[in-house]
């Protein structure tokens, strides 16, 4: 089993609300800036999937927000893929501060949309590897 994949992420003070702690939405953006990290680390650029005619989306997104996290605090945001051989696939990331303290977890549904018909892939996980030059890294 290869290690899980995660980025490390500082909170800026310009992230955090009136209450001193990391926005909300910000939460989606570290998850975004993690998925797309891992993409870049297993060697798929938007570029390429343009190339391809493809665009990963997301469907559906929920966040359990665990330990509030303030400006300063350092974390990783981990990634890991699941693939259930449809459509649509799983993505499910942890934001933890680096004494282990989970702040929050997401669970993600997307899929990889055909940019010409407008419609999801039969086989995303073939997309995957097809572009990657790392396929271990989403699992596959």
């Amino acid at each position: 089993m290869t290690e899980q994949f995660s980025v490390p992420v500082t909170v800026r003070g310009y992230e955090t609300d009136v209450q001193g702690h990391l926005n909300q939405a910000v939460y989606l953006n570290y998850a975004e800036h993690a998925r797309w990290a891992l993409l870049q680390a297993a060697g798929i650029s938007q570029k390429g999937l343009a190339s391809k005619g493809v665009g990963p989306v997301s469907l559906e997104t929920t966040i359990r927000f665990k330990r509030e996290l303030l400006a300063g605090d350092e974390v990783e945001v981990t990634c890991a893929f699941e693939w259930g051989g449809g459509k649509t696939f799983r993505v499910e990331q942890i934001i933890r501060r680096t004494d282990g303290t989970v702040a929050a977890e997401i669970s993600a549904v997307g899929g990889v949309l055909d940019l010409e018909e407008r419609k999801l892939v039969a086989r995303p996980d073939e997309i995957f590897k097809e572009l990657s030059s790392d396929p271990s890294l989403f699992g596959l």
